[in-house]
Parts: structure tokens; C-alpha cells; sequence
């Protein structure tokens, strides 16, 4: 791959004018953008419908997307609403409040699909196309409506015949069967306006960067679905949960409460689920970044009964038999994989078996005798995550004489004497990494207020971050280009 540069910049941090960014014209505004600062890759999260804590890694599904990033705007061009009666909602300006964002949605969702009833004719042939590739969608609708109906509860506690219908398919829906219509239509909607904005981005030269959690979350079609390839109990609850051990971010590891892969009954039906999602969401994306890659290799079991996951043991995990099969398949699918953390050498091995792009991120090297390591072109290089604090943030925890060090050392390679996020931007940039990734807060210089998440955390303001507006990114992205254009990636 030529050496290039990209930007990461959650859908939901755009600035919109209906309370979260979502695939309206400032998304288009921000591809054009791009396009003339030389960057080639933009990074996005999971666009999955969100579930426990508004974590787009805590999904309802791994294929359907949440209707929250639909444009109202959109859907008036498609005359699924009238111009006139769309308003704006900017008073969540500063962070995404997502309730009252669906609340303020949710409305104009249901009179688009009233109308698309209406002038089914006008869609017929694109809905059905629709239908007929998304062999997910009519399980995931009845999971949804049943859900629903069920006033939003955890799957595990509805009634028998609902929680096992995947298997016999012999419930009676006719009470839900509008509410199962409506979610198709919504997924329809949704990847109708996705679409859109991919082909665009490709057609503007820029790739887009998906974003594959490895786990699913309990309360998902996903589990629901494939209850027999997950480590269940009898009444579907989790015998034991993911998580990491403890390590630079938590004392007490992280208990992610995923219920855990039964990988033996995967293997026997060639890893069927894995197999489906990958295709669907290599449709989606140009790369997909797989999150927590090593646990292809080994992963953390923490029984379920533990609290924290200070209490778990190292397992194997599938590694070389799960991806013979994938590439098998799938050929020519462009993976990079999240490679962070302490890792056994099998990690790596497997990594480079399959020539697959790792991470590295500058916030876990930021000190000289780090920073003079040789560096692997095989691999992106980021100035942070969205699981780390901004550049600003970062350097504000640093003592006087680290930030001397730093300062030192940057001018010694003949960085002037700039901000911070600057310069190890620029640091970055000149980098032999094939693939340089800048979050937006970065580019921005924000502080810690630009924060995404910060991990062993749940709720408010982990997500939230959005811009007010994309003055100031607009302002910067042309210096930002400049960079690039000079450090030879443009």
C-alpha cells in the first residue's frame, strides 16, 4: 500500500442540525473536504444499532444500523417527508443526547414509512433487492419488534416461545407483523442513504474505514439468533463473559460482560456467523478493522459470576482455522486488526501469517527512548483512539520534565517550536508507517472535553462528543493537507 493518511471521525461527532452527526449534507461537506486535503482514509465506528450504554460496541445487531444516523433532510429529497415540516434540533449542539434525539426522530421515521406504504411503487423494485440481500433482516425485524413489545427488556426474560422462535419459526406474529414491516423499512432507509455516501466517498477518492468489535453484546439478534454458538446457561444467560485482564487503563482488567464464543460449535458449521457478518460488512466499508484482534489467538473466559475480571484464564482461541476459512471465502477482503497490549508472539505470528495491518499508537510510546525505536511500515500509526484521551488532554498529564523531553526531542528532528498535537502529528505523518491515522479531536487540538470514551467507564459522557460546527476542522484541514502533501502521502 502507497503511503497514505486518513482521519477518525465518528458519524455521530459530525455536527448535523437534528442533535447527532448522521448521513446528511454535512457528511458529504466533510468527503469533499477530504478529498482536497490528500486524506485517503476515514475512519468511522460501528454504525450497528446501538444498544447498552449508547456503545456502538455494545450493538442490538452486527449487521442492521441504527436508525438514529438516518437524515430527515434525506428522506425529504426522497419525498418520504415534506421539506416543509422538517425542523432543526440544535439545541443538543454541544454533546449527542441520544433519547432525545430518537424522540425527536422517531416521529418523522414513522410518517416516511406511512408514505412509503403509500408509494410503495416508487421503491418496489429497490426494496426488494434490498430484501433479497439481506438475509439478516427478517430475523432481526421480529427480534426488534418482539423486543418492543416486550417494553425494550433483555431477551432472556420473554416468554419461551418468543425467546426460542428463531428455532421453529412457529409463533404467531400477526399482532407485530406492522412493527416488523417498520424495521425493515428503516434498515432499507438506512443503507439505502449509506450507500450514498460511500459511493460518493469513493467516487471523491477517499476509503472508508469500518469498525468490527470482536464480541456482541447479550442482548443482540446476534445472540438470539445463534444461541447454540455462544457459552450459554439454559436460560440463555452468559456461563461466562469476556473481558481483559488488568493492564494500562484498569488495576481490576475490564469486564466487558460479552457473553463468550462456543468456538467448537462455530468450527463445525465452518464459522458460519463470523462468515455472514464479514460479507455484509465488507460490502459496507472499503477496510474493516477487526477490535481486539488477539483474541483469535487467546482470550480472556472470566466466569460469569465474577464482578471484576481480575478472575479469568487465558483460552485458545480458533487463530489459523477461523482465518483459512475467511480468506477462503473472501480473498481478497482488506482486514487490519487492533494488535494493542501485551501479546504472546503467536499474536504476531498470526498477524503476519496473514500480512495483516496492525496498530500502533503514540500516546503508549510518547517518550524519546520509545519514540527513537525502529518503526514497521506495515502497519497505522495513530496519534490516539477513540479509547484514548486527545493529544492536548494527554500532554496536560505529563510532568514539566516529560514535557520538556518531548519538546526536545521534536525540536531536535526539526519540528519548530508549535503545539503539541502538532507537532506529534507532523511526527507521525513523516513516520515509515504505510497508514497515518489523526482523530478530528486532534487536528482540532482539543482538550479532554473532545474525550470519545474512556474505558472501564459506562454512560454519560463516554459517545457524546460532537462538534458545533465544522468551521474549525474546515479551517485546519488545509495546513492538515499541506502535512501530508509534504510528508509524501498525498
Amino acid at each position: 500500500m502507497n503511503r497514505v493518511a486518513g482521519v477518525l471521525m465518528p458519524i455521530s461527532s459530525l455536527p448535523g442540525n437534528q442533535g447527532i452527526g448522521d448521513f446528511g449534507k454535512h457528511t458529504y461537506r466533510l468527503i469533499n473536504a477530504f478529498e482536497q486535503a490528500h486524506v485517503k482514509i476515514w475512519q468511522i465506528l460501528p454504525l450497528n444499532a446501538l444498544g447498552y450504554g449508547n456503545s456502538p460496541y455494545q450493538p442490538f445487531s452486527s449487521f442492521a444500523g441504527d436508525e438514529i444516523y438516518i437524515s430527515i433532510d434525506t428522506l425529504a429529497d426522497y419525498g418520504l417527508v415534506k421539506q416543509s415540516s422538517v425542523r432543526n434540533c440544535n439545541k443538543f449542539e454541544e454533546r449527542v443526547d441520544y433519547d432525545a434525539v430518537r424522540s425527536f426522530k422517531r416521529p418523522y421515521l414513522l410518517k416516511a414509512y406511512k408514505t412509503f406504504l403509500k408509494n410503495f411503487a416508487c421503491f418496489e423494485e429497490e426494496y426488494h433487492a434490498f430484501l433479497k440481500k439481506a438475509d439478516w433482516l427478517y430475523p432481526y425485524a421480529v427480534f426488534m419488534a418482539l423486543k418492543k413489545h416486550n417494553h425494550m427488556e433483555l431477551w432472556t426474560t420473554w416468554p419461551k416461545e418468543q425467546k426460542e422462535w428463531i428455532k421453529n419459526r412457529q409463533l404467531p406474529l400477526h399482532e407485530i407483523e406492522d412493527d416488523i414491516r417498520y424495521e425493515q423499512f428503516i434498515q432499507f432507509i438506512f443503507y439505502k442513504q449509506w450507500n450514498e455516501i460511500k459511493a460518493y466517498a469513493n467516487a471523491h477518492h477517499v476509503q472508508i474505514m469500518g469498525d468490527i468489535p470482536f464480541y456482541v453484546g447479550l442482548d443482540s439478534a446476534d445472540v438470539w439468533q445463534y444461541q447454540d454458538e455462544f457459552l450459554l446457561d439454559t436460560e440463555g444467560y452468559p456461563s461466562f463473559v469476556a473481558g481483559v485482564p488488568p493492564d494500562y487503563f484498569s488495576a481490576f482488567g475490564q469486564r466487558w460482560g460479552n457473553p463468550i464464543y462456543d468456538w467448537n460449535a462455530m468450527a463445525q458449521n465452518r464459522y458460519q456467523f463470523w462468515v455472514k457478518r464479514l460479507a455484509w460488512n465488507a460490502e459496507q466499508f472499503d477496510i474493516l478493522r477487526i477490535d481486539h484482534f488477539r483474541a483469535f489467538d487467546t482470550y480472556w473466559k472470566i466466569p460469569a459470576s465474577c464482578p471484576t475480571a481480575v478472575e479469568g484464564e487465558w483460552v485458545l482461541g480458533p487463530a489459523y482455522d477461523f482465518f483459512d476459512e475467511i480468506y477462503r471465502q473472501f480473498p481478497n477482503i482488506h482486514l487490519v486488526v487492533e494488535d494493542l497490549g501485551d501479546l504472546r508472539k503467536q499474536v504476531i505470528k498470526l498477524k503476519e501469517h496473514y500480512d495483516l495491518y496492525g496498530m500502533n499508537v503514540m500516546q503508549f510510546e510518547m517518550q524519546p527512548k520509545l519514540l527513537k525505536k525502529k518503526r514497521d511500515e506495515h502497519t497505522i500509526l495513530y496519534t490516539g483512539t477513540h479509547d484514548n484521551d486527545t493529544l492536548e488532554g494527554f500532554y496536560l498529564t505529563l510532568s514539566q520534565n516529560q514535557k520538556i523531553a518531548l519538546r526536545r526531542y521534536f525540536h531536535n528532528l526539526g519540528y519548530e517550536n508549535r503545539s503539541f498535537h502538532d507537532l506529534a502529528i507532523r511526527y507521525c505523518l513523516d513516520s515509515p508507517a504505510d497508514i497515518v491515522m489523526i482523530p478530528a479531536q486532534d487536528i482540532l487540538g482539543l482538550k479532554s472535553e473532545g474525550r470519545l470514551n474512556t474505558p472501564s467507564t459506562l454512560g454519560s459522557p463516554n459517545w457524546e462528543w460532537k462538534v458545533k460546527n465544522l468551521k474549525g476542522l474546515y479551517d485546519l484541514l488545509p495546513t492538515f493537507g499541506e502535512w501530508i502533501k509534504n510528508s509524501g502521502r498525498g
